[in-house]
């Protein structure tokens, strides 16, 4: 093998190596202490699914509103309910073929019925599902969102300049 394709070989597997590195899995535990940051950042924090039509069907206006405020104190988090063998490959390449920047992991605890009233008291469990809160202030979703309805919930967490 020549010393160029070698070397190309190597970064093409460094990227795949990071790519399916940026998706975490964490059982509730691990997990619950990103709904309780205490600081002046904003948060979004969606529960959904690769199989979810209506969860995929509104992650572009996630991404869009993941990328107009990625410059002030806002962090979106798209938590990822898929399941089975080999979900972070799953999860990863399907984050890959969304073009989606925002943070995103895998939420794998099969004890749902303890996890899911800790996320939200009347939340049944249904997807897609947003948290959104900065501080004490917090509201839940149980609906999908459109690109004006998200803005416009966000903005009532996001401090007036």
């Amino acid at each position: 093998m020549k010393p160029s394709k070698y070397l190309l070989v190597l970064v093409f597997l460094s990227l795949f190596s990071l790519s399916e590195a940026q998706i975490k899995t964490y059982d509730f535990v691990g997990f619950e202490p990103l709904m309780y940051q205490n600081n002046d950042t904003t948060y979004v924090i969606n529960f959904w699914a690769t199989w979810c039509v209506p969860c995929v069907k509104e992650l572009p206006s996630f991404e869009k509103i993941n990328q107009e405020y990625r410059n002030r104190k806002f962090k979106m988090i798209l938590v990822s309910l898929d399941f089975g063998q080999s979900v972070e490959k799953r999860v990863s390449d399907f984050k890959s073929k969304m073009s989606l920047s925002a943070e995103m992991c895998v939420l794998d605890d099969p004890k749902s019925n303890t996890w899911i009233p800790k996320v939200d008291k009347n939340w049944l469990g249904s997807i897609p599902a947003t948290l959104i809160y900065r501080k004490n202030k917090r509201q839940f979703y149980t609906q999908s969102f459109s690109y004006e309805e998200l803005k416009s919930e966000i903005e009532k967490f996001i401090p007036k300049i």
